[in-house]
């Protein structure tokens, strides 16, 4: 039969290519009401409004972090070549946790964990370009027609719906703004953070400030815990080496001003969009990493929660058609 085998060959196109799909998805969810702003207030074609939402796309979030992913990628190669380096570092570490707090061998489960969790960061840079460029290339395809025929393209998201319209329709505006909460505001928070990072590193003369910021900015996706994988073995490393200024003072700035900077924003945010839970956010890094390589410290938790807003949904359609039921049969006794 000629449809379940199409059918087999679209699930196997989506699975390979799930993150271009769900990367046009936030796109998309991200700059409709640019598009909208342009196309039905200020009447611009909708053709060119499409084509420089591409371009302002391209130039403000793609580019810009593959080129930050690369640079990554380049230290990492960097710290592999000369693997003696970091032994020293980490025996220096070591040795000033084990005397000063009476913790030997501390560091070496951590090393190991984060072995593996560097090698699942990063393997879409690592794997070559033309899986990036096929992906982008067709991440833009779908988005240009996502745009350019969206009333079509709503309408028939609309009508194959799995809810009632209403529901449908709420479940669109919490997806939308689960979306704004967890890539604009965390990528806010992230941002925001290894900033600082990068700022306390110059402060207290600790070198590579902008690509540990970079890391940070990564790593600040895992909320409460993500800077602080930076900032404290870099302090850790200055108190080893007897440079007590720059490491306290670095302890200092972490927990006072970056830690706490994150629930600020936090707040701020939760009253102004959903706010996202830290242990979605967690779990869905967990679950996105092996997935979608470093693109899984957003994607994991976006999709972990559309599952549980879709369950939500359910749920009210559900309580919903019971009491409709409900309110029939006791009609029907009156009667």
């Amino acid at each position: 039969m000629p449809t379940p085998r199409l059918g087999g060959v679209h699930f196997v196109f989506a699975q390979d290519h799930c993150g271009a799909l769900l990367s046009t998805l936030v796109l998309y969810t991200i700059f409709r009401p640019v598009y909208l702003l342009f196309t039905d207030k200020w009447k611009i074609n909708k053709i060119l409004t499409t084509i420089g939402i591409i371009l302002v796309s391209l130039l403000m979030i793609v580019f810009p972090f593959l080129a930050l992913s690369m640079m990554v990628i380049n230290k990492i190669s960097s710290f592999q070549q000369d693997p003696e380096a970091i032994k020293t570092i980490i025996k220096g570490i070591e040795d000033y946790i084990g005397s000063t707090f009476n913790i030997p061998h501390s560091l070496d489960l951590v090393i190991g964990k984060l072995d593996d969790f560097a090698a699942n960061l990063f393997p879409a840079v690592i794997g070559g370009a033309a899986d990036i460029f096929i992906g982008v290339l067709i991440m833009y395809f779908l988005l240009y027609f996502m745009f350019t025929q969206h009333q079509s393209f709503e309408k028939g998201l609309l009508k194959y719906a799995p809810f009632k319209e209403p529901d449908a329709i709420k479940f669109a505006t919490e997806l939308r703004d689960t979306t704004y909460s967890n890539v604009l505001g965390q990528g806010f928070i992230a941002i925001v953070q290894g900033s600082l990072v990068s700022v306390g590193f110059i402060i207290f003369g600790i070198p590579d400030a902008v690509f540990w910021g970079v890391i940070s900015t990564f790593l600040s996706f895992l909320p409460v815990v993500g800077a602080p994988f930076v900032f404290i073995p870099a302090a850790l490393i200055q108190l080893s080496h007897g440079n007590e200024t720059a490491g306290w003072g670095l302890l200092l700035w972490g927990f006072i001003l970056i830690i706490n900077i994150d629930n600020v924003i936090r707040l701020i945010i939760a009253k102004q969009v959903a706010n996202m839970h830290p242990i979605i956010t967690v779990i869905g890094v967990v679950i996105g990493i092996p997935v979608f390589g470093i693109l899984g410290l957003v994607f994991g938790p976006l999709l972990l929660s559309y599952f549980i807003l879709t369950f939500k949904i359910y749920e009210r359609s559900y309580h919903a058609a019971q009491k409709e039921e409900a309110a029939k049969q006791a009609l029907e006794e009156r009667l």
